[in-house]
């Protein structure tokens, strides 16, 4: 069987470094690892109106800030297929199809659809699209016969309740979908990049986030602004790592080769770690030190961004390119779909040949 992933964003903002270090970096290593058939990565443009249905300008203009932080991080259109949900129409008869295989209750016991609606205060009125989004996910996992969807732990729930679709369906109708697999970070510390603040998610709302997008400037006032621990007031005082935002970074970015560049008088981050919990270490020096770290991992990615901005037509064209390689695919698992449950009535020559005979006698 073949290998393929499916993953993707909302295009409701431009992707900040916790998208960075979450998905977006390891996508492109699954990308160059050479182990995959076919990698599509989504803008779910359909799936941002299910809470952003009074804006669609708000999405319809990130969708190409989302491509250029695609394109700057290494996303490959030479490998990757980079399409618009939206214009798949296929995902959207997929989602109707089934619907009918999943009951009310069992949408509102999925923890992720309880807690993104705690979050969006919905508990009053749920757009019915958004209470659906995990049957609508389901539909664009199986629509390109994904083995793998990359994603946080807080997807669990959404890819277990894609597979129930998946058993249901191909037990009613026969073997038909594939039952995907999460493939979640590697690295526990980047499966939820706090925010500058300390707060535990980053937000636009909230202003905490750095953004792929960022200038050297930008990320220099983040973080030098960066919070840190509240009782470490004197560089002489005995310092917290637990919580402390720089440190969190520094454990999702540093490697040990940056110490040697920009910090030789420390081997490790373990060693940094140590100084800050005994004493004698100031937070500037810290944070003087994260910064030389994020712009080295940034700087390329900027310089990439800077090239695709030059051309926006030919990024459209790389959106028009995958979308319509991933409209093809789409279109063969419908076609399998609809013959599984037997309303290809155009396309069933037997079906069209008995009844012709049961009639002419």
């Amino acid at each position: 069987m073949s290998k393929i992933i499916l993953t993707g964003d909302r295009p409701t903002g431009k992707l900040h470094v916790g998208h960075y270090v979450g998905s977006l970096k390891r996508r492109v290593e699954l990308q160059n690892s050479g182990e995959y058939d076919k990698i599509f990565i989504m803008i779910a443009d359909a799936q941002a109106l299910t809470d952003n249905a009074d804006n669609p300008e708000k999405v319809r203009q990130n969708i190409i800030e989302v491509a250029l932080d695609y394109l700057s991080v290494g996303l490959d259109p030479a490998k990757s297929d980079i399409f618009i949900q939206s214009q798949i129409s296929q995902l959207t008869e997929l989602t109707f199809y089934y619907m009918n295989l999943v009951t009310v209750s069992r949408l509102q016991r999925n923890p992720t659809v309880k807690s993104e609606i705690q979050m969006r205060n919905f508990e009053a009125s749920i757009p019915v699209g958004f209470f659906c989004y995990p049957i609508s996910q389901a539909a664009d996992i199986t629509a390109f016969k994904a083995t793998t969807v990359p994603a946080g732990e807080d997807q669990e729930p959404m890819i277990e309740q894609t597979r129930e679709i998946v058993r249901k369906f191909n037990s009613v109708y026969g073997d038909t979908l594939v039952e995907p697999q999460i493939l979640l970070p590697d690295n526990k510390v980047c499966l939820r990049l706090p925010g500058t603040d300390g707060k535990a998610k980053m937000s636009k709302s909230l202003g905490n986030c750095i953004y792929l997008s960022d200038t050297e400037e930008d990320v220099k006032k983040k973080v030098m602004s960066m919070y840190t621990d509240p009782d470490h007031i004197k560089v002489s005082d005995p310092g917290k790592i637990e919580g402390n935002t720089v440190f969190t970074y520094l454990d999702a970015f540093s490697k040990e080769e940056d110490f040697g560049l920009f910090l030789p008088e420390y081997n490790n981050l373990d060693e940094l770690k140590d100084h800050y919990k005994r004493g004698g270490l100031g937070d500037v020096k810290v944070k003087k030190f994260l910064l030389n770290v994020l712009n080295k991992e940034l700087e390329p990615i900027r310089n990439r961004r800077h090239e695709y901005e030059k051309d926006i037509p030919y990024v459209y064209e790389i959106l028009k390119q995958g979308t319509k390689n991933a409209y093809e695919v789409a279109e063969q698992t419908l076609s399998e779909v609809k013959a599984a449950m037997k309303i290809n009535y155009f396309d069933d020559v037997q079906l069209i040949k008995a009844q012709s005979e049961k009639y002419s006698g």
